[in-house]
């Protein structure tokens, strides 16, 4: 029935809620309360929840029921317990950690030094991964919670993303990517006691069933084609094998780099990278009549009818006004023209890069709340925070044209693309 499918479908994957033992809730609640009232009885409930757990902790290391023998014990016993605050996601919460005689017992729950209960840390991760700053965080968590906590702490429990980080960075990858986007955001990162404009570079993989990936993030440390080779030879040691599709901004150096690790890997100009760079020359109330007139070039038949719509634009009035756009297309015109050779379901995948786009602006959003970084690690902690944030929400690509452009990657590349299995790992084509 599909009535049914539909609350199953909704249902599937939350957690399972166990029902109350009979009687509990009528001795929690008597009578009508107001909302201080239910947080204050949630409150006594996790209090004695954490004490009974922790008290059972207790009995396992001892060996003996409370007010049993203690003939198991080996002569330890309990000696009392020991006030300690925690901090929780609903604020400070006072218990008793339970003793015992020989100072033996280490909690699991509620470790020995430690302030903090499962989900508070959560909470001030998920406060930074939104871009707040560490003084917003205090006052958010002080205004909510009445908890006052130091930007050490803030800074000790963001930084422990960093090893997953490190994870993430170094994951084993698919051995074949249809198309990988590469771009860039400017960040500013202080570097030697200098503020400096860095690029983080981002890179977008897409699978044959239509998935989206971001493959890894990189700070520039170097210009030019030493830097895409490290990157390349990054991706190739975590799996890779090979790229069909490289779609780049015309980066410094790209093309060498990637044809020395991918070599088969054609590389292509970003379509809309390349229009949005001639628009900035244009002023405002001539961009949308410059974008219409440079629209024959990149949706021509192919690249001997693009080249034609070109010298039409350089020698239209538009292109006399700013001969600068004609000559940034001739200049990059080589790694356009791969563009041409493809058809059109191919086409909308390496021109719409409405992925990647939409990315950087939710990344952007983030960002332009901080003047600048201290440190390569903290840029680094905070777009991972993000990206994980937003990798979430990911589907699979639903488009109406995904199948046809399926079969046309097979056709195109037959003897390095088989739809049904890719390599070692195999890929659904159900989208």
């Amino acid at each position: 029935m599909p009535q049914k499918k539909n609350r199953d479908e909704k249902t599937e994957g939350a957690v399972e809620v166990k029902p109350l033992p009979a009687g509990l809730v009528e001795q929690l609640v008597t009578g009508p309360m107001s909302a201080d009232d239910v947080n204050a009885m949630f409150r006594q409930l996790k209090k004695a929840v954490l004490e009974k757990a922790l008290g059972a902790e207790l009995t396992h290391h001892l060996g003996y029921e409370k007010g049993a023998s203690r003939a198991s014990a080996g002569g330890n016993h309990r000696n009392g317990t020991t006030a300690k605050t925690v901090l929780t996601d609903e604020g400070p919460l006072p218990i008793g950690i339970p003793r015992d005689r020989a100072g033996t017992f280490e909690p699991l729950l509620i470790g020995k030094h430690e302030r903090r209960f499962t989900g508070f840390d959560e909470k001030i991760i998920a406060l930074y991964a939104r871009g707040m700053s560490v003084r917003e965080i205090q006052g958010h968590l002080l205004d909510l919670y009445a908890v006052e906590v130091s930007p050490q702490l803030i800074s000790t429990v963001t930084d422990a993303v960093l090893s997953e980080v490190t994870e993430w960075q170094v994951r084993p990858l698919e051995c074949l990517y249809l198309v990988v986007f590469f771009d860039a955001l400017r960040v500013k990162i202080r570097d030697e006691g200098v503020v400096r404009n860095k690029a983080v570079y981002l890179a977008i993989g897409v699978l044959p069933d239509g998935r989206r990936d971001v493959l890894g993030l990189w700070i520039e440390q170097t210009e030019g084609a030493k830097f895409w080779l490290k990157v390349f030879n990054d991706l190739r040691t975590r799996g890779v094998e090979d790229v069909l599709i490289a779609v780049v901004d015309g980066l410094k150096g790209f093309p060498e780099a990637i044809e020395a690790v991918f070599p088969k890997t054609t590389v292509q100009t970003c379509v809309v990278h390349l229009i949005r760079n001639s628009l900035e020359v244009v002023s405002y109330k001539d961009r949308r009549s410059v974008a219409q007139a440079l629209r024959p070039i990149y949706t021509a038949l192919n690249d001997e009818v693009a080249a034609l719509a070109l010298g039409e634009f350089a020698a239209s009035p538009w292109g006399q006004r700013y001969p600068t756009i004609a000559a940034a297309w001739r200049r990059v015109w080589t790694r356009v023209i791969p563009f041409f050779a493809f058809p059109p379901d191919i086409r909308r995948i390496l021109y719409t890069t409405n992925a990647i786009e939409s990315l950087h602006m939710q990344l952007r959003k983030i960002i332009k709340t901080r003047g600048h970084f201290p440190s390569d690690d903290a840029a680094t902690k905070l777009i991972w925070l993000a990206l994980r944030n937003i990798i979430r929400k990911w589907g699979i690509a639903k488009t109406l044209y995904w199948k046809a452009a399926l079969n046309q990657f097979a056709i195109l590349y037959s003897d390095r693309f088989q739809p049904i299995a890719v390599g070692s790992t195999a890929l659904h084509t159900e989208i």
